[in-house]
């Protein structure tokens, strides 16, 4: 089973700044992800020809069960954080998760923004700029997979560090019923040291992925319980024709029995 990670900058390419649905159905047919995890995900937004970005995935990979979660509706510039009570055709920004098996419980968990804004460097610039962070969201699966139930998670969290920590204790918090295996997937806008250290989870999958063209970090992440190390079977990172992250992914195969998940560890001080 391979599961797969993909910040698709909501399906524009930073080559020609263009949004091409073939295109991404293209990148989204040659990952052949069995559960995929979306992030920067438009539904309905004229910068993405007004598409559903997460069925059109969905159709593209045979996907079964899937589901779009906006963290903003609106349009950019004018972005609102979302609270669930937007219409389904509303015009919003977001992640989804996808999967070819079936899914028995789903859960959506909001992640504010950061309270005030932070100073934040460009290149080029002189002085720091203050920048206003947005509202996240994290979306979680109970899968019927072939490895058994397994519970996947997919985010993408703040780019304001130490915001991050709160985030993840939110997320902590809201999945402390799981009594199986964990996969937590998405782009956590930061490094695998501090993704394994905030989270308690074990690295499934390691290559650089941002900028797409000569990554030199690692901001997207495969992470998961301790009991998913031996059915690791392969992985890796791809560049595809679209976004400014590469899409990260791992295949999984039955391997050693499984011990409850460990992922909610000592808590960060």
């Amino acid at each position: 089973m391979r599961v797969a990670t993909f910040n698709i900058l909501h399906g524009r390419s930073p080559e020609d700044d263009q949004v091409d649905l073939d295109r991404f159905v293209r990148a989204v047919a040659q990952l052949d992800a069995d559960v995929l995890a979306l992030q920067e995900v438009d539904r309905n937004q004229p910068r993405s020809a007004g598409a559903d970005l997460t069925a059109l995935a969905a159709e593209t990979m045979g996907a079964t069960e899937h589901l779009f979660v906006a963290a903003l509706h609106g349009n950019p510039g004018v972005w609102l954080a979302a609270d669930g009570d937007e219409q389904p055709d509303a015009a919003a920004y977001g992640v989804a998760l996808l999967s070819r098996h079936p899914v028995t419980s789903w859960q959506t968990i909001r992640l504010p923004a950061a309270p005030v804004p932070v100073p934040m460097w460009f290149t080029g610039s002189r002085r720091p700029e203050l920048v206003r962070d947005e509202a996240r969201v994290a979306v979680s699966a109970t899968i019927e997979s072939p490895l058994g139930a397994l519970t996947v998670v997919n985010t993408h969290l703040s780019f304001v560090r130490p915001w991050q920590r709160q985030q993840v204790r939110r997320l902590r918090a809201s999945l402390t019923d799981v009594g199986g295996p964990l996969l937590l997937a998405g782009d956590l806008n930061m490094g695998p040291s501090s993704a394994r250290r905030l989270t308690g989870l074990r690295s499934l999958a390691s290559a650089d992925t941002f900028p797409a063209a000569s990554p030199t970090e690692q901001l997207d992440h495969l992470l998961g319980s301790e009991d998913l190390l031996g059915s690791v079977r392969g992985s890796g990172s791809r560049r595809l024709d679209l976004s400014d992250h590469q899409a990260l992914w791992v295949d999984l195969a039955l391997g050693r029995p499984g011990t409850r998940p460990t992922w909610l560890g000592p808590r960060s001080r």
